[in-house]
């Protein structure tokens, strides 16, 4: 099992909001406020962690700063993430991201709101869903 390094930013505090699936952590860094329209996070997924299916109103940016994960949209083959990466998730797209099975993973998630949403979740990813990513990112 990879072990990751939070070196940047603190771990934060565990995810409980149901939509993710093991342990999560998010260390917000940055609040939307009167000069920024996004939020900033650093998330830390510990191997097999990962978020529900979701889409975002206007997008998110992710920065993988350690680790090894998973990032899929809806109907595509699960894409292998890795510490130096970034990822351009466009508006309405349905995807989720996190740990790969082997590797914890962490991101700094930079994520645009419109008006005051940020994020629709949806439906949980499956055990089924999650082991054929994981197949597909080995490949």
């Amino acid at each position: 099992m990879e072990q990751i390094k939070n070196e940047i930013f603190e771990k934060g505090n565990q995810i409980t909001n149901g939509y993710f699936t093991g342990n999560a952590f998010l260390n917000l860094l940055q609040e939307k406020d009167e000069n920024n329209d996004f939020a900033l996070g650093n998330v830390t997924f510990e191997s097999g962690a990962r978020t529900n299916w979701h889409t975002h109103p206007r997008g998110q940016v992710l920065i993988i700063t350690d680790g090894t994960g998973i990032y899929q949209e809806k109907g595509q083959v699960a894409q292998l993430i890795k510490k130096g990466d970034i990822i351009n998730i466009p508006q309405d797209v349905e995807h989720w991201h996190g740990a790969s099975a082997v590797s914890g993973m962490i991101h700094i998630a930079i994520t645009n709101y419109k008006d005051e949403e940020n994020v629709t979740w949806l439906q949980a990813v499956s055990e089924k869903e999650y082991a054929i990513a994981n197949k597909q990112i080995q490949r």
